[in-house]
């Protein structure tokens, strides 16, 4: 079972890196014989990230090309849960043997067609994999893999895909021959439905917040919002974590520190006299926040997160007062750097929402940013 935990959470952490993989659907309880298309070693990647680890998915896979050498068998067995299957005569008693794992609770997952298909297309299916349940007693769980082709193709390079696993209807196996028929159907339904839809702009920028661009930008805005720029930080990670919300955990402190860098330069240059251009702020603020200081010192910027007066005011009249840089820097992560994690994380949590939907995501940005500049408005026009 850890074992099983282990190497679904290992290909989970590799599909995010490779693209993204999609599971709709789940196995039945207890043992099963899962069955899918095959067209690229990623396929058996694919479904170990996909099916629950509760089931300790087995896989077999060719003895003649994953078990000809010690460390490649080593590698089959321990990253990919592989036992041997004979396919030049003796693989009926191979898969026979597996009938125990199904017994147990296992889900032993074959691939019916053989061997890769070079041009996608579905071949024929063997029977193995239905007699196999017939004989364990368990039913036939029809699996469509998309995306795997055109991730690691037969023989090809690597490329990044989104990959979809699509788990059917399971399938009783009473008649083996038109159990092995149903399969191959289903699985061809599975396979040729069209994938959800998704945005061109939310791929590119999933794509771009993944790299080292992602960081640059948002620290930058940060940094630039605490000392002029009118946007909020959390702009730039609604655009980010909207499309690419398991990014969070590096985003999220990259906005925190170029705030706080950015409050921190604002702060040393006021106290020497020079003050950038604050747009969209007013007199009002600015004597709130002198009054705030006067009275509170560093402490005044905990108003900051509810009171809508933007962050650069805060560091440019503390500044101007000789407030100590240290004691309004640890002020600032407990009061700013709290509200933007927060804020962080709510906007994760709509990415993953958002992740079912995907086609939506320019729409609901598109509101969002409507949204914020009313709101904007409303905030300035209060204190003007």
């Amino acid at each position: 079972m850890i074992a099983a935990f282990l190497r679904r959470l290992l290909w989970r952490i590799a599909f995010v890196l490779t693209g993204g993989v999609r599971v709709t659907g789940r196995l039945p309880r207890g043992g099963c014989v899962v069955v899918a298309n095959h067209s690229s070693h990623a396929d058996t990647a694919a479904l170990l990230a996909a099916l629950d680890a509760g089931h300790r998915p087995r896989v077999a896979a060719a003895a003649d090309y994953w078990f000809r050498g010690g460390f490649k068998a080593s590698v089959c067995r321990s990253l990919a849960a592989g036992f041997a299957v004979r396919r030049g005569g003796g693989g009926s008693a191979d898969l026979t043997a597996a009938a125990e794992l199904l017994r147990t609770g296992h889900a032993v997952v074959i691939f019916p067609e053989g061997t890769r298909t070079r041009d996608g297309e579905l071949g024929d299916f063997h029977s193995g994999a239905a007699r196999l349940a017939a004989q364990a007693g368990v039913p036939v769980v029809p699996v469509g893999i998309q995306g795997t082709r055109a991730l690691l193709p037969a023989h090809g390079r690597f490329h990044r895909s989104p990959v979809s696993v699509r788990i059917g209807a399971p399938l009783e196996a009473t008649d083996v021959a038109a159990t092995t028929e149903q399969a191959r159907a289903s699985v061809d339904a599975l396979v040729s439905r069209p994938r959800e839809r998704d945005s061109r702009l939310r791929q590119r920028v999933a794509v771009r917040t993944a790299g080292r661009r992602g960081v640059l930008v948002v620290g930058g805005l940060s940094f630039a919002e605490a000392l002029s720029w009118p946007l909020l930080p959390e702009t730039a990670l609604a655009v980010a974590l909207l499309a690419a919300p398991a990014a969070w955990r590096r985003l999220i402190p990259v906005a925190i520190s170029g705030s706080m860098l950015g409050g921190l330069v604002a702060l040393l240059l006021a106290a020497h006299g020079v003050v950038a251009p604050a747009p969209l702020t007013t007199d009002r603020m600015r004597a709130t926040v002198v009054q705030q200081v006067a009275d509170e010192g560093a402490a005044a910027v905990r108003h900051q997160p509810y009171d809508g007066i933007p962050y650069k005011v805060y560091a440019a009249e503390a500044g101007r007062a000789g407030v100590d840089p240290g004691p309004f820097l640890v002020e600032s992560v407990a009061s700013r750097g709290v509200r933007i994690a927060g804020v962080g994380m709510l906007l994760a949590l709509a990415g993953w929402v958002l992740a079912r939907r995907r086609q939506w995501y320019a729409a609901v940005l598109g509101a969002g940013t409507v949204c914020f500049g009313v709101g904007l408005g409303l905030v300035v026009a209060s204190w003007s």
